[in-house]
């Protein structure tokens, strides 16, 4: 694993790892002595956590880390809270999760901060409660970025479908108030339809089907996770004889949020029109980089880093490291960089 470095910024500590092998229950799925480490994964229903979860386990091997079998919430505040009750109990030491529900992981952050056992979050930072770092791309640059190539396709007007991601999740915020802000400021002649959705594909598709009852013109679309949006909506789509080249007016142009090997193929068959690639392989690699430095007791500050990426402080006791999340077109979708061209290779 690379270490960072930050122009000055960080405080890089020893590289020892602290303590020896915990063979308590659970422990050691890596085989990898050193504190044991523990990964709740969000969910199993979205192709991007499916990618996450196939780099968690490289990665922990890569860099020596003993990998506690990773729990799944699935996509339920409940089940994370028992997850992490359970790994704490079996001795983990540093907990990676991915909270969905960003308001309601608080008390159990204030618990396991009086426990001394750090955590890092993955592509969602909590409303309150402190953690080590927060590992995450831009997420309002999602929604900006979305904003504007649309706005362009479009030529400042029409009609856009928004499927929102859940408002508990500060992703589905930050994602949906800069594309609202973008849209208000930058493209007033183009009305927004925003659908909440809870990120569930059914629930966009749904909206979906009822906005092209009520406004057959509807020209484009956001989908905030391609993961669980891309299939329902490509289905839609066919069925209504609509999935057609940019040149026909009857083109429906669709920005993505993923970066889904998916997703690649859709832009490269002109069923998609782009994507932002979310940083799946490096959430994975620097979760568990910050998660081992934690054990370790090193400490961090704002600044730029060696992997593209700029650590700030979101509020007191809170870093992120904000990774590079990429505009996917037709023109650079053969990027062999970007990790959803390296999975399978």
């Amino acid at each position: 694993m690379r270490l960072l470095g930050f122009a000055g910024a960080a405080l890089v500590l020893t590289l020892a790892a602290c303590g020896s092998t915990n063979d308590s229950p659970g422990a050691a799925a890596s085989g990898a002595g050193g504190a044991p480490i523990a990964v709740d994964l969000p969910r199993a229903d979205s192709d991007f956590w499916n990618s996450y979860a196939k780099y968690i386990p490289q990665y922990a091997k890569d860099s020596g880390i003993n990998l506690m079998t990773p729990t799944n919430s699935q996509n339920d505040i409940a089940k994370l809270v028992a997850n992490t009750q359970a790994l704490t109990s079996q001795g983990a030491k540093a907990i990676v999760m991915a909270p969905q529900d960003t308001g309601a992981i608080a008390t159990t952050l204030t618990t396991l901060e009086q426990k001394k056992i750090p955590v890092v979050t993955v592509d969602t930072r909590p409303d309150k409660g402190k953690v080590f770092m927060v590992v995450r791309a831009d997420n309002r640059a999602y929604g900006q970025k979305a904003c504007e190539f649309l706005g362009e396709k479009l030529g400042g007007k029409g009609k856009v479908v928004e499927f929102q991601g859940s408002l508990s999740s500060v992703n589905g915020r930050d994602r949906s108030e800069a594309f609202a802000e973008c849209m208000q400021q930058k493209y007033p002649g183009i009305t927004v339809f925003a659908e909440p959705t809870e990120w569930e594909g059914a629930k966009a598709s749904a909206a979906l089907q009822t906005r092209l009852a009520q406004h057959p013109d509807i020209n484009g679309i956001y989908m905030q996770a391609g993961g669980v949006f891309l299939a329902p909506t490509l289905q839609l789509l066919r069925s209504k004889n609509l999935i057609v080249p940019p040149s026909d007016p009857k083109h429906v142009f669709i920005v993505s949020n993923d970066g889904i090997p998916q997703e690649f193929d859709a832009i490269r068959k002109g069923e998609i029109d782009a994507t932002v690639s979310q940083p799946a392989d490096l959430y994975a690699k620097y979760a568990l980089f910050y998660a081992k430095a934690a054990v370790d007791g090193k400490t961090f500050q704002p600044g730029k880093t060696d992997h593209d990426s700029t650590i700030v402080q979101v509020r007191d006791g809170v870093l992120e490291d904000q990774l590079p999340a990429p505009l996917v077109t037709k023109d650079n979708v053969d990027d062999t960089a970007l990790w959803g061209n390296q999975i399978g290779k």
